[in-house]
């Protein structure tokens, strides 16, 4: 089974080259491809791509969920891995997730680890062990058959937030899925610029209100008005 690896950017010059790098360090056969698909990025994220010998994709709409999309539909391999720049896959992740598609599970994630040793952060990642879909979110990363993914029409993209949280919902309604052993290790950035408690209770409180219906836009504008009251 061979892996298209996809990952979503939007100004992501610092991080890109490093997560790459860390996808490479697979070195199997069963990768067979990775591809950045940029949301109109205007720092040096496109020329840092074009050195690093990657499929670079220009999605037509901006936005996680529509350039993830983008991307697999152009993706070439058995299983669509969707990674967020700022993640980097543990080592042998290509390996776990073949023996998890052999099986049978059709689709899963890993674990999370954050890149910062705050309690309140090595306890959050502690329950993503669990299978409990409050606690399954895009940074986790996530493995899913290109056949499965085609059958569910992929991401929905009319979702600005929580389409990581949708389409796992999705996929478990009618397929298997697993959370696997190992970490995917992802950046504390934001945590570090807002607070880590503070951002926390911004995204259960933006959690709450999307199960409860709220509109998208109108959960975009709440998140955007949070994070720049700080």
């Amino acid at each position: 089974m061979s892996i298209s690896v996809i990952i979503p950017t939007f100004n992501e010059s610092n991080t890109i080259v490093e997560t790459v790098t860390k996808v490479r360090n697979a070195d199997t056969d069963s990768l067979k491809e990775i591809i950045i698909v940029d949301g109109g990025s205007t720092d040096e994220t496109i020329q840092r791509a074009k050195k690093i010998n990657v499929r670079l994709l220009h999605s037509p709409q901006k936005g996680r969920a529509a350039q993830m999309n983008y991307g697999a539909k152009q993706a070439h391999g058995d299983i669509l891995y969707f990674l967020h720049a700022d993640s980097h896959p543990p080592l042998g992740f290509d390996k776990a997730i073949g023996q998890a598609i052999e099986k049978g599970c059709e689709a899963g994630c890993f674990q999370l680890s954050f890149d910062d040793d705050h309690f309140a952060l090595q306890f959050y990642a502690w329950f993503t062990r669990f299978d409990i879909d409050s606690f399954r979110f895009g940074d986790q990363s996530l493995f899913v058959k290109q056949a499965v993914f085609n059958q569910i029409q992929g991401f929905r993209e009319d979702h600005m937030v929580m389409e990581d949280q949708e389409i796992i919902r999705r996929i478990k309604s009618s397929f298997s899925f697993t959370v696997l052993n190992s970490n995917v290790t992802t950046s504390a950035r934001k945590y570090r610029r807002h607070g880590v408690i503070k951002l926390q209770l911004i995204f259960a409180f933006i959690f709450l209100l999307y199960y409860l219906g709220i509109a998208q836009q109108k959960l975009v504008k709440l998140y955007k008005k949070f994070l720049h009251s700080h």
